[in-house]
């Protein structure tokens, strides 16, 4: 097993302060599954773990992206001109700006929005 949560094969993007976060990691406890922490705001991912993160989730940069916060506007992240490269890059910086929770397992992600999503890769 690895110490880096971010390489574990069970894992979930949390946000302790997120009710949604805290939602997925409870449904997934009530069924015995321990997935490894990350917690992303302390411990972000880098490009290219969010580039992977991606094509696990089968979702482009933008979907990925929280529109809701601040540095999305003061990034001036809703231009429709801004690349995949772009957005990753933004949100390797910001971890705020990314979508939560995220469980990795199987070799397959999910956003759990809601939280029973995470049940699809049970």
């Amino acid at each position: 097993m690895t110490t880096d949560p971010h390489l574990a094969p069970t894992r979930l993007y949390h946000n302790p302060r997120c009710s949604k976060s805290r939602g997925a990691l409870e449904l997934l406890r009530e069924r015995g599954l321990e997935p490894a922490l990350v917690t992303y705001l302390d411990s972000p991912p880098d490009a290219a773990q969010l580039r992977a993160l991606l094509g696990l989730l089968g979702l482009s940069a933008r979907e990925l992206l929280r529109s809701g916060e601040d540095e999305y506007r003061e990034l001036g992240l809703g231009n429709p001109s801004l690349d995949d490269a772009a957005l990753i890059a933004a949100m390797a910086a910001h971890p705020r700006l990314i979508e939560r929770p995220i469980f990795v397992h199987a070799g397959r992600a999910v956003v759990g929005r809601p939280p029973e999503r995470v049940l699809e890769l049970l």
